[in-house]
C-alpha cells in the first residue's frame, strides 16, 4: 500500500516516535511505501511530501518536534480544499492517510473521511483533553517539565518569601496544571473546569502565612477564567484557521490581583512553549510507538474514520466522531484529591 502521514497543529514530544513506528512496521512487515506530508494539512493541499523509509528514521525516537514539521492549516477554509486533497490522493495513488493531531487536525480528518477518503487518526495533544483515549503522548513530558519548574521555583519562593504564580498550558482542560501541581507540591491549582474565585485563593494563601509558611506556589492553566470574567485571557484577538485565539496572561492577571489583595510579594512565571520542547519521556516514547504501530495496523485492517485509542493498558480504536465530540475534562475526584493540599 501507499500510505501518507502528517503531523498537524502544535508540536509535542513523541511525534517522531509515531512516525518511526509507522515507517518501521509499514515497510518491514507490510511492504508499504510511506509518504510524509510536510507541515500538516498544508503539505497535502500543496502536494509537498518526502518519501520515508528505513534510512529516514534512525535516531529520531528521542527527538522532540517533528521531522515533517507542522502547521495549523485548515483545508476546509479553502473553497477547493477537499478537491485539492482528493487530487493529492489521486496523483500519489494513496491508499490511506494517517493524521497525527488533536481536535483540529483530526476534525479535518473526519470531514475528509465523510467525503470518501481513507483516514486514520492518532491522538496528539499535550493538553491530554481528547475524548476517546485515556492518554495522549506528549502530556507526560509536559507534566515532567512543569513539575521540574515548580520544584525549582520552590527554593527561590522560600528564599524571598514570595508567592510564585506558574502559568502552564491547558486551553479547555487543566490536566497539566493538576498533575504537575500535585507532583510539584503546589499550594493552589486553578483549572479551566472551575472558575477562579480570587477571594478564596487569597484566603488560602493568607492561611498559609498565618501558619508561618511565608511562600506559596500557585499553578494556573492558561485557559482558566476568573469568576467575574466572561472570557479567557488572550494575547490579542487574532484567530487562527480553526477559529482559536492565542491564550496567555492569566498568570500575570492573577499575580497582580493576589499582590493587591494580600500585600504579599508575588511573581509570575509563564512556561509557555518550553512545555512542548525537548526530548520525550520514556513513557511518551513508548506510548507514541504503540500508537504508530496501531495506526498502520488499522490501515491494513480497513479501520478508516477511526482513531487509535488507549483504553487502560490496551490499544484499540474508536470512531473519530466519538473522539471529537467533547473535550475530556479533569476528573473531579482527582481535583478533589489535589484540593486536600491547598492552603
Amino acid at each position: 500500500m501507499r500510505v501518507g502521514i502528517l503531523t498537524g497543529g502544535g508540536d509535542c514530544p513523541g511525534l517522531n516516535a509515531v512516525i518511526r513506528a509507522v515507517v518501521r512496521k509499514g515497510t518491514m512487515f507490510y511492504g508499504d511505501s510511506i509518504l510524509g506530508f510536510l507541515e500538516g494539512w498544508r503539505g497535502v493541499l500543496e502536494n509537498r511530501f518526502q518519501a520515508l523509509d528505513l534510512d529516514s528514521i534512525p535516531g529520531i525516537v528521542h527527538r522532540g518536534g517533528t521531522i515533517l514539521r507542522t502547521s495549523r492549516t485548515n483545508p476546509m477554509k479553502q473553497p477547493d480544499g477537499v478537491d485539492r486533497v482528493r487530487k493529492t490522493f489521486a496523483e500519489n495513488q494513496l491508499d490511506a492517510l494517517i493524521a497525527i493531531g488533536g481536535d483540529d487536525t483530526l476534525g479535518v480528518g473526519l470531514k475528509l473521511y465523510q467525503a470518501g477518503l481513507k483516514i486514520v487518526g492518532v491522538p496528539k495533544t499535550i493538553d491530554n483533553d481528547l475524548a476517546g483515549t485515556d492518554f495522549c503522548f506528549g502530556f507526560d513530558t509536559a507534566v515532567n517539565i512543569a513539575t521540574e519548574a515548580i520544584d525549582r521555583l520552590h527554593t527561590t519562593a522560600e528564599a524571598h518569601n514570595r508567592i510564585m504564580v506558574v502559568e502552564v498550558m491547558g486551553r479547555d482542560a487543566g490536566w497539566i496544571a493538576t498533575y504537575s501541581g500535585i507532583a510539584g507540591g503546589a499550594d493552589v491549582i486553578l483549572i479551566p473546569e472551575r472558575r477562579i474565585d480570587i477571594d478564596q485563593v487569597c484566603d488560602l494563601l493568607k492561611r498559609r502565612h498565618a501558619r508561618g509558611k511565608y511562600f506559596s506556589i500557585v499553578v494556573v492553566a492558561e485557559g482558566a477564567r476568573l469568576a467575574d470574567g466572561a472570557d479567557q485571557v488572550t494575547q490579542g484577538q487574532k484567530l487562527d484557521e480553526f477559529g482559536h485565539v492565542r491564550l496567555g496572561g492569566i498568570g500575570s492577571t492573577l499575580a497582580a490581583e493576589i499582590q493587591a489583595r494580600t500585600d504579599f510579594e508575588t511573581r509570575v512565571v509563564i512556561l509557555g512553549h518550553i512545555q512542548r520542547g525537548g526530548s520525550p519521556t520514556a513513557f511518551d516514547r513508548v506510548l507514541a510507538t504503540r500508537y504508530g504501530v496501531q495506526a498502520i495496523d488499522m490501515v491494513h485492517q480497513g479501520e478508516f474514520g477511526r482513531m487509535a485509542s488507549l483504553q487502560g493498558q490496551r490499544l484499540t480504536s474508536v470512531p473519530l466522531a466519538d473522539a471529537l465530540g467533547t473535550n475530556r475534562k479533569v476528573d473531579p475526584e482527582l481535583y478533589e484529591i489535589a484540593s486536600v493540599f491547598f492552603g
